[in-house]
Parts: structure tokens; sequence; C-alpha cells
């Protein structure tokens, strides 16, 4: 999963991000409103998190925007206005959410599972291909009846490509979906984690499913008889 953090204050808006990624989530972080609009244009997020006290275009006319633009992403004001009236004018803007600061990390967590729940309530809660399978609600994977120790970016890359079965995806499109939004540059780094998962994959013998597309990028696919 995804996620956009809008926040600006220096300390909160990392800590945001470093919380949420040990969580299992991909976190971009922007400081303003403007950068906000214009990542989601670009960028298929599962949720926002969304500050309303912005410098520049604040957070109520972030959220006006999406919603003029027909975006249905799942949005949750994170803020320090926690009065029942700004409650009620960020609810009718068309958030879905609204925490107020200060707050307990854990709260922040569980609606965002919350959120992220009631959006893809049509998706198995369970991802498989051939034998492989991952519970993305315990982030448990399964290789048959073998249990499969992955770290938080081994989760996400099989996460990745277990949502683009058969698929070939591009080193640059791994690269903006599993790292950072400019991590184009991560070739290397994506090479080395893709051997990493394939290791963990087949550890007990069993066939390759993440084939090399030369020239191309990467596939999960049935093995090469």
């Amino acid at each position: 999963m995804r996620l956009l953090v809008v926040e600006d204050h220096p300390a909160l808006g990392p800590d945001l991000k470093k919380g949420l990624e040990r969580c299992h989530y991909l976190v971009d972080l922007v400081t303003n409103g403007e950068d906000a609009l214009a990542r989601e244009s670009d960028v298929p997020y599962d949720l926002i998190i969304l500050d309303i006290l912005l410098p520049g275009l604040d957070g109520r006319e972030v959220c006006r925007r999406l919603r003029e633009m027909h975006q249905q992403v799942p949005i949750l004001f994170l803020t320090a206005l926690g009065t029942v009236d700004d409650r009620i004018q960020g609810l009718d803007l068309g958030a879905d959410d609204y925490l107020s600061k200060p707050f307990d990390f854990r709260e922040l967590e569980a609606r965002v599972r919350a959120l992220l729940r009631r959006n893809s309530s049509t998706r198995t809660p369970v991802l498989s291909f051939q034998d492989i399978t991952l519970d993305t609600r315990t982030h448990e994977a399964r290789r048959g009846e073998r249990l499969i120790a992955l770290s938080s970016k081994e989760y996400t890359l099989l996460h990745f490509f277990m949502s683009h079965p058969r698929e070939i995806l591009s080193r640059t499109t791994i690269a903006e979906h599993v790292w950072d939004y400019d991590a184009e540059q991560f070739s290397n780094v994506i090479e080395v984690y893709v051997r990493y998962l394939r290791n963990k994959l087949c550890a007990a013998g069993e066939p390759n499913l993440i084939q090399t597309v030369r020239g191309s990028g990467y596939q999960l696919k049935e093995p090469i008889q």
C-alpha cells in the first residue's frame, strides 16, 4: 500500500513517514499543498494523510480540489484544529476521517488500517500466485506450507509483484512503487533485492517464478519448463 503524508512540521513529518514504513507501508512525504496535488496526479495513492495548516495551499483546499477532480482516494485529516466545527467542515469537504493533534500513533495506525480495509473491501486480503501466498493482514508469506521471513522491503517488493502477476515491470516502475518516488537510480539495489527475494522463495528447491525480462525488467510468471 502506498501512502502520501502531507505535513510541514520538520520533525513530525519524517517521524510519521518512518513509523508508517515500519508498518510495511510505502510512504511519500511532501510539505505543502501544491506538491500534494502534483504527486496525487502522478501516483495512484491508497491513502492520503493530510494536515490542514500548510504553507500556501492549505489542506482543506487540497481536499476540495481532489474531490472536484473526482479523486476517490481516502483522505485522513491529521491536524491541530480539533473543534467540532473543524471536524464537521473537514468531513463535509470530503475527508473520510479526522484525527486531532496531539495523537497516539497506535490510533493513527488503526484508523489507517480501517480506511484501507474500507477502500479495498472488494479485494481479497490474501494474494496468491502458483504456490506462493501473501496475507496482507498479517504480512505472512508462504511457499506451499513453508513460512518465509521477509524484511519490510522484501515484503513490499513481493506484494508489488503479486499485485501485478504476469505483467512485465520495468525497473523504473518498481523503483517508483517500492522505493522513493525519485529512486530511478536504484537499478542495482532493485537487482539485489530481487535476488534476495528469489533466494528466499526458492530456498527449498522450488522453481523460480520471478523471471528477468532482458532489457525490460521483471515478471512474476509460471516457471519455465
